[in-house]
């Protein structure tokens, strides 16, 4: 496991930096509970490359495509040169409930990685990841698809990720700086406890594909977890990169200084643009970075 500074324009091209024209189509695949929805990014005329099946946040029950840590984060990394397939999973809500938001993920993925090609991903390099709630279903999707004995994903991108149930417990520090947080911006237990109910209910709170974290994962591909420094969330991140170390899963984990959770929905912010290059850097050469 690496877990130093790391210049967040390392090993991104300098030509890459910048925003460029991307396309952003919307597609539908099919689903076993019905078709799924998706947003293609991709540079016009580029030739096929690293590709990212990227799966929003939102506490499972909130967030779009349109939020900008999906369209921002999509539109960011095409213009690196990087596909990315942003997909639109029901909500856990209005009866909405795992398995359902898992399927659609696990639908969508398995329908790209099969079809790389048409989604102008060049083979064999198509990771997949997300963001919060969105980490937890891309993680719990990458199980799945080990388990089935299915293709797995070049590699995982996890953002600020929400693996586990139950809050963790944060060190002495970590604890302080939260404490430090306005009362709204502060994520309780009973809170998350609500929130992991509203998605898996009771029955699925042990499940392995609903909350990963604390699961076995080995056998899942390289991972990348990137952490917001101020999150009640981080100690889940931390110990599930622990657990994939122990696993021999190569893994990269980096702590964005001055960030707090959901820091890639402040578009623009200094925070948000080194990590959308750090994780164009991860997708452009995962193994350099982890030697």
């Amino acid at each position: 496991m690496v877990a130093t500074p790391w210049s967040p324009d390392e090993g991104v091209p300098s030509h890459s930096r910048g925003t460029r024209e991307v396309d952003a189509v919307d597609i539908t695949v099919p689903g076993p509970r019905g078709d799924v929805g998706m947003r293609v990014y991709r540079e016009p005329g580029a030739p096929p490359g690293p590709g990212l099946v990227w799966v929003h946040g939102g506490g499972w029950a909130a967030g779009d495509i349109d939020m900008p840590e999906a369209d921002w984060l999509g539109r960011r990394l095409a213009s690196s040169g990087i596909v990315v397939v942003s997909v639109d999973y029901r909500l856990a809500k209005d009866g909405v409930a795992y398995p359902l938001p898992h399927d659609d993920v696990h639908a969508a993925t398995a329908w790209v990685l099969d079809n790389l090609s048409d989604a102008g991903v060049a083979p064999g390099r198509c990771s997949l990841g997300g963001a919060s709630a969105g980490a937890d279903l891309a993680v719990g999707v990458a199980m799945r698809l080990r388990d089935e004995g299915s293709t797995l994903p070049w590699t995982l991108v996890l953002a600020y990720p929400a693996l586990h149930a139950a809050l963790l417990p944060p060190s002495s520090a970590l604890a302080a700086t939260l404490s430090q947080l306005p009362p709204e911006e502060r994520l309780t237990a009973s809170g998350m406890d609500s929130m992991a109910r509203g998605y898996a209910g009771v029955g699925a709170l042990d499940d392995p594909y609903a909350f990963p974290g604390g699961h076995d994962p080995a056998g899942l591909p390289p991972v990348f977890v990137l952490l917001s420094e101020v999150d009640a969330l981080r100690p889940s991140g931390e110990a599930f990169a622990a657990d994939a170390v122990r696993a021999g899963v190569p893994s990269l984990v980096v702590c964005e200084a001055g960030s707090r959770h959901g820091h890639l929905n402040h578009a623009g912010s200094a925070p948000a643009e080194a990590s959308v290059r750090r994780i164009a850097a991860w997708l452009a050469s995962p193994r350099e970075l982890l030697l």
